[in-house]
């Protein structure tokens, strides 16, 4: 996706949302990246070079902006590079090779803010957007997931540390 076009949708979702006449506006959840507030240090000059980190910290912006004036929550969930399946749906080193964590790599790490570093299992972005969603769980805030070594926590540690942030 090119910036542009990512401008344009985050654009354009959000002025859908705005425009939803008179439903109430409860919550909205963005799915960001790792890196929207450090784009100048490294390595994210890199992976910004066709600026797909300053959309997302633009949509970001608008999201906390919208929020506030309309007076609905919102969280915002920056993953790392995304692993793990389903394979099927993008075209790059990772899905191409199926490129894993290994086993040893599946606990779960989670920070206010921007401050992580590191690789999310696509598993583990759904189990915490849905523990997000179902348990009303950081509201008005944005925060970072990555897995680092260790064995794959319950639901219920998930659930301690997202209340925790």
């Amino acid at each position: 996706m090119t910036t542009r076009n990512t401008r344009y949708a985050n654009a354009l979702l959000l002025d859908e949302w705005e425009q939803c006449g008179n439903a109430p506006k409860k919550r909205v959840i963005l799915l960001s990246s790792i890196g929207v507030q450090r784009r100048t240090a490294m390595p994210f000059p890199i992976l910004n070079a066709c600026g797909v980190l300053t959309a997302k910290a633009s949509a970001e912006a608008k999201l906390i902006s919208s929020a506030q004036s309309q007076n609905y929550s919102y969280t915002i969930i920056r993953p790392g590079q995304l692993f793990g399946g389903p394979y099927d749906n993008n075209y790059y080193l990772g899905t191409l090779f199926q490129l894993d964590k290994d086993a040893e790599t599946q606990n779960v790490e989670v920070g206010r803010g921007d401050e992580l570093l590191g690789d999310t299992l696509r598993s583990t972005l759904a189990e915490i957007t849905a523990q997000v969603c179902e348990n009303d769980l950081a509201r008005d805030m944005d925060f970072a997931a990555v897995n680092v070594k260790g064995d794959a926590p319950s639901i219920e540690v998930v659930q301690q540390r997202l209340g925790a942030l």
